[in-house]
């Protein structure tokens, strides 16, 4: 599909949703969005509802926060439609709107934070969820004290990981909590404090990995308001395929190729992102075509 039937969909959804449409598709939330997304919202200007189609397989939890406090700055209602990929640090993000719509294959994960290259190899990530439940598996695998597990923990940890490291951990953790919470706020702000808390633990340390593949009716279940909408899915999910087939490395022919990790769009107008994939600082310019 090519970047023109991309903004007769985005306009389609416009009409059918009385709202305005941005979609923001990134490899990973980081800050270097900011500007992009500014840019492309100084374009569309202040509105009274703004659908935002994410595509996102995760990022920088407090990118996340940035984003969502940017787009409210520009409407008064914000709403997420997820066709497919909205995970970690995107499934934070979309706990900020109003309403999520969410289609049959949208996926959003689990939202624990994880230590990388803190345990043995370079490349291993520890989630604070293999650390809360140290004392239970050794309970129910091999009959240990819970209690006795845990402290015998503590100096196995220490050992391996310098213990500021992992005191930073656990800030960490309480930051990507304080933060859903907040987020949370905007979707259900007549909920009391305690039942948006209980909405985010669970989304923590309720899954048995940071992968699990969460649906939208177990979003709804939470009691999270993830809504259908069989003809916005569809010209959403349409518009996912053309997202698809453009960003990502994995897109690529080879690994030694440049790769595009960011795409905004509006009916104005587009940006994508190059990653030279290099180490040098990736070069956002105007999508001429999809």
């Amino acid at each position: 599909m090519s970047s023109i039937y991309v903004l007769q969909h985005i306009k389609k959804i416009e009409s059918l949703r009385n709202s305005r449409v941005l979609i923001l598709a990134a490899s990973h939330l980081d800050n270097e969005l900011l500007p992009a997304l500014k840019n492309q919202l100084d374009v569309i200007g202040k509105v009274d509802t703004l659908d935002v189609l994410i595509h996102s397989r995760g990022g920088v939890v407090n990118t996340a926060r940035r984003i969502a406090l940017l787009l409210r700055k520009y409407a008064s209602t914000v709403n997420f439609i997820v066709p497919y990929y909205c995970e970690s640090s995107g499934t934070i993000l979309a706990l900020s709107g109003d309403e999520i719509i969410a289609g049959d294959l949208a996926i959003f994960t689990p939202i624990d934070p994880h230590l990388h290259g803190g345990v043995g190899d370079g490349n291993s990530a520890l989630s604070c969820l293999d650390i809360k439940q140290f004392g239970q598996m050794c309970e129910e695998w091999f009959g240990v004290d819970p209690e006795q597990a845990n402290a015998e923990q503590v100096s196995l940890l220490c050992n391996s990981i310098f213990p500021p490291t992992l005191t930073a951990f656990y800030r960490t953790a309480r930051e990507t909590q304080a933060i859903a919470e907040e987020l949370l706020s905007y979707q259900l702000p007549s909920d009391e404090p305690l039942v948006r808390s209980k909405i985010v633990e669970h989304l923590m340390y309720e899954y048995h990995s940071h992968h699990y593949a969460i649906t939208k009716e177990e979003m709804s279940d939470l009691g999270l308001n993830c809504q259908s909408n069989n003809d916005v899915e569809q010209l959403a999910w349409e518009i996912s395929v053309t997202i698809q087939s453009v960003i990502g490395g994995g897109v690529r022919q080879s690994i030694d190729e440049p790769y595009s990790d960011a795409l905004i769009i509006s009916k104005e107008s587009s940006q994508i992102r190059s990653n030279p994939g290099n180490g040098l600082l990736p070069q956002w310019g105007t999508l001429e075509s999809l």
